[in-house]
C-alpha cells in the first residue's frame, strides 16, 4: 500500500503576515512544552526530484510505523517554512547547511555572517539554535549529502577554457543563470558567485534548482549556466558539465528531517525516519534521483523499491 493522500498537490499560501518573524509570543509555550506525537502527518516536498522521493520515503517509513501521511509539493523555503512553523506541514527533508543559513538570514538579516559551513557538528549546533525558538526540531543528519553545483554546455567550456567556477570568472564572460527565483537574494547563489568568483551574473531565469526546463534553457542557448546538484544524473543528457567550486562557495549539505515540534517531535518520527540514516548514501540518492529524472519513473515507485531492497518496508 502508498502513503495516503501520497500524490503531491499544492499548498494554500499562507496570509503574509503568517510566521514571518517566528512563533508569537502567545504562541511561545508550544516550543518548551514535551514533544507532540499526532498520528496524522503531512510531508512538505519542494517539489524538485530529490526532495520528492525524501518526502515518500519519509511517507512509507512513517506509515510502516503507524502514523497516516499526506504529501503536498510547494516551490520554496519561503514558502514552506512557515506553513513548517504553523503547523500546516509537520515533517520536510531539508539540507543542513543550507538550512541553517536560511534561517540565520531570516533573523539576523541578508549580511549575517553564514551559519553553515564545512563542519558538520559545527553546522548541526547551529541550525538546532536558530530552529528551535520557531518551533522546529531537527533530526540526526545521515549518511547522504548534497550540494548544489553549477553547469554549463560541454560545448561552452571547451570554447571558453572552463573547468573551474574561477575559470568563468577570469572569463568575464556574461552569465544569464537558470535558478530558482531565490537565487536573486541567497548567499551561495547569484551573490556568492559574484563576490566569491567575480562571474558577471547578468540575470537569474527563474526555472528552478535543476528542472528540465533549466537545463533545456543552458543546452539551447538562452541561459549560459544552471544551478544544480551534484547528484544531478541527467546532465549528459543535456550535454552539460559541472564547473568545479574550486574555492568552496558550497558547503557540505547533510540530509536532515525538519519536523513542527509541536505535532512531530516525538520518538515515534524520530525513531521511524532515523531508520533511513544508517542506509541511505549520496551515492544511493544519484542513483534514485536517475531512475526518476533519465527513467522516468515515478517517484512514488522508486522510493518503494528502494526501501523494499533495505527491508525497511514490508514488499508488495
Amino acid at each position: 500500500m502508498r502513503p495516503a493522500a501520497a500524490v503531491p498537490v499544492l499548498l494554500v499560501l499562507l496570509p503574509a503576515a503568517a510566521c514571518t518573524t517566528g512563533p508569537s509570543l502567545e504562541n511561545r509555550g508550544e516550543i518548551t512544552a514535551p514533544p507532540g506525537d499526532s498520528r496524522h502527518l503531512t510531508m512538505g516536498s519542494a517539489g524538485f526530484t530529490e526532495s520528492d522521493l525524501l518526502a515518500q520515503m519519509y511517507a512509507l517509513l512513517l506509515d510502516r510505523a503507524g502514523y497516516s501521511t499526506k504529501i503536498i509539493s510547494v516551490t520554496n523555503r519561503e514558502i514552506y517554512e512557515p506553513a513548517l512553523e504553523s503547523g500546516q506541514i509537520d515533517v520536510v527533508p531539508e539540507y543542513a547547511a543550507t538550512f541553517a543559513d536560511w534561517l540565520n538570514a531570516k533573523k539576523n538579516g541578508a549580511d549575517a555572517a553564514p551559519a553553515g559551513s564545512p563542519d558538520l557538528a559545527a553546522t548541526m549546533k547551529a541550525l538546532r539554535a536558530l530552529a528551535e525558538p520557531r518551533g522546529l526540531t531537527v533530526l540526526d543528519p545521515g549518511r547522504a549529502v548534497d550540494q548544489n553545483a553549477f553547469a554549463v554546455t560541454a560545448r561552452y567550456a571547451a570554447e571558453h577554457h572552463l573547468r573551474t567556477l574561477s575559470d568563468l570568472g577570469r572569463s568575464r564572460l556574461p552569465v544569464r543563470l537558470a535558478a530558482g527565483d531565490e537565487c536573486v537574494q541567497r548567499p551561495y547563489c547569484a551573490p556568492g558567485l559574484k563576490k566569491t568568483y567575480g562571474i558577471r551574473v547578468t540575470a537569474v531565469d527563474p526555472k528552478g534548482v535543476g528542472t528540465t526546463q533549466a537545463k533545456q534553457a543552458v543546452q539551447n542557448g538562452r541561459d549560459q549556466m544552471v544551478l544544480t546538484t551534484t547528484t544531478d544524473a541527467t546532465l549528459d543528457d543535456f550535454g552539460l558539465v559541472l564547473l568545479a567550486d574550486d574555492r568552496h562557495l558550497q558547503n557540505a549539505d547533510y540530509l536532515v528531517p525538519v519536523v513542527n515540534r509541536s505535532r512531530a517531535g516525538g520518538e515515534g518520527v524520530r525513531t521511524a525516519l532515523g531508520r533511513l540514516n544508517t542506509v541511505l548514501t549520496t551515492a544511493d540518492l544519484a542513483r534514485l534521483d536517475e531512475q526518476v529524472d533519465s527513467w522516468r519513473r515515478l517517484p512514488e515507485d522508486v522510493a518503494r523499491n528502494y526501501l523494499e531492497s533495505k527491508d525497511l518496508v514490508p514488499r508488495g
